[in-house]
């Protein structure tokens, strides 16, 4: 990719915004809004209408086809969309490109913390980048930088599909054989209860599961969305949480089984620890991975299981 094109990603996204989006205030009625758009027609293309309050805070998004068939005396905020999905100002051309490219509408609003509406990009800001990328034969370091992962699923050879996902299985490798080293400096504690090591699988797999569910979860929250420091420490906190609450259910369960093994209930105070503790490290490893491969502009899709998959395993086994 070319550094002038690189540049241009980067820009910030009020750079190429329109200034004049067609916006309607909310209180008015289809009638009274048809009339003023008469009065005073939008400039450029009508993709859709935005519906602003007093303060011209984006309160919807208003589809052509509504407004042209709903009863003129229909008010709009009974016709408009409320969940507007908005671009930030301090979003970039790069991350206008990943709103099209995730949503698939042909225009965003541009709006700031308050919600004001400040403008509007279209679908055309996206196929330009694309065109361009595709010019100089660098299409592909797009989708890679917005973490699409769709090019490599098309591959046709198999042995680039393999040399594609063989690096990030070679976490797991890893955590398996710092796992065994791990293991082993407690054999004499292994041989001496039993029961402990007849465990390990269910107490690596709880936490294994509940990895997976919070890189589930966290690649969701990020589908569309920009992800921020500010976000990831408010998902962290809530993940904490309920790490602590599903690992503590969980290793109290395998606990009360334990006592089957040993009455005494050293085994059943080790497994409620090492699970409590391991899964709610799990949780928020699993939940911030993605969030910190996107940050860092890597492809969460792919990187995130794998990862998250060989910190559980270390981090329970230790606990």
């Amino acid at each position: 990719m070319s550094v002038c094109l690189q540049e241009k990603l980067n820009d910030p996204v009020v750079k190429h915004m329109r200034l004049n989006p067609p916006r309607l205030h909310m209180d008015l009625t289809v009638g009274e809004a048809l009339a003023e758009i008469r009065r005073h027609p939008p400039e450029g293309r009508i993709i859709y209408f935005y519906a602003v309050d007093s303060e011209n805070r984006l309160a919807g998004v208003i589809p052509t086809r509504r407004l042209l068939l709903a009863p003129s005396e229909q008010p709009l905020r009974e016709i408009m969309v409320r969940q507007v999905v908005a671009i930030p100002d301090s979003a970039t051309v790069l991350d206008a490109c990943e709103f099209f490219t995730m949503h698939k509408l042909l225009a965003f609003p541009v709006v700031d913390k308050q919600r004001h509406l400040l403008g509007m990009v279209d679908v055309d800001l996206y196929t330009e980048e694309v065109h361009e990328l595709e010019s100089v034969g660098a299409s592909d370091q797009l989708f890679q930088l917005i973490g699409v992962t769709a090019a490599q699923a098309r591959r046709a050879s198999v042995f680039d599909a393999f040399r594609y996902r063989l690096p990030w299985l070679g976490c797991n490798l890893a955590s398996g054989i710092g796992a065994a080293f791990l293991a082993a400096q407690y054999e004499s504690v292994l041989a001496e209860v039993v029961a402990l090591a007849a465990f390990i699988p269910v107490v690596l797999a709880l936490a294994e599961s509940v990895a997976m569910q919070s890189v589930t979860l966290s690649l969701q929250v990020l589908h569309g969305q920009r992800p921020t420091w500010a976000s990831l420490l408010l998902k962290l906190r809530r993940e904490l949480v309920t790490g602590l609450l599903l690992g503590a259910t969980t290793g109290a369960l395998v606990a009360l089984v334990s006592f089957w093994w040993d009455p005494y209930g050293r085994v059943a105070v080790t497994l409620l620890g090492g699970i409590a503790g391991g899964v709610t490290l799990s949780a928020v490893l699993g939940m911030s991975l993605p969030f910190l491969l996107r940050l860092l502009r890597r492809d969460p899709q792919v990187a995130s299981g794998p990862i998250a998959l060989a910190g559980a395993d270390l981090v329970t086994l230790l606990f």
